[in-house]
């Protein structure tokens, strides 16, 4: 059996936390997905192209790393891609109550699928992509915390 991780989320945009974590669980797994989840009552400030074409820009050296779209809950995306895993990054504490409920309603719907957690570097810890989205829209420069991929015009 493969060692199929699923590392989920909107990545609007991925942010240097986000490649930290997958860097780090590469060599746990035999394939991660990054899954770039769908939510149409969510606004996105970038196109789901432009979010796809940084992951893969950020990725291309990395033969056990795919992009995929998907829409639903992440435990049937999960089923639909032989993930065994979810992989999911930890910055603070409230991040890990927050996806302890998640891990937990995750196993109780599939309990074939177990969650993963990977706490960031603690220079990242206080980077997320909300406070990215806000510094952009105040015009400011975030490129210090989003991979150099990600070129913000």
């Amino acid at each position: 059996m493969n060692r199929i991780a699923l590392f989920p989320g909107s990545f609007d945009p991925i942010t240097k936390g986000h490649e930290n974590v997958i860097r780090r669980a590469l060599p746990l797994f035999d394939e991660i997905v990054i899954g770039i989840g769908l939510n149409t009552q969510k606004q996105y400030m970038f196109s789901l192209e432009k979010r796809t074409e940084w992951i893969e820009s950020i990725f291309a050296k990395e033969e056990m790393i795919r992009v995929e779209t998907y829409e639903g809950l992440t435990v049937d995306f999960c089923k639909k891609i032989n993930a065994n895993y979810i992989l999911r990054g930890l910055r603070t504490e409230n991040d890990f109550e927050f996806e302890k409920n998640i891990a937990q309603m995750n196993h109780t719907m599939e309990p074939k699928i177990e969650s993963i957690f990977i706490i960031c570097d603690p220079k990242y810890s206080a980077i997320t992509s909300t406070i990215v989205r806000d510094i952009i829209k105040n015009g400011s420069d975030a490129s210090q915390f989003v991979p150099e991929e990600v070129i913000i015009q």
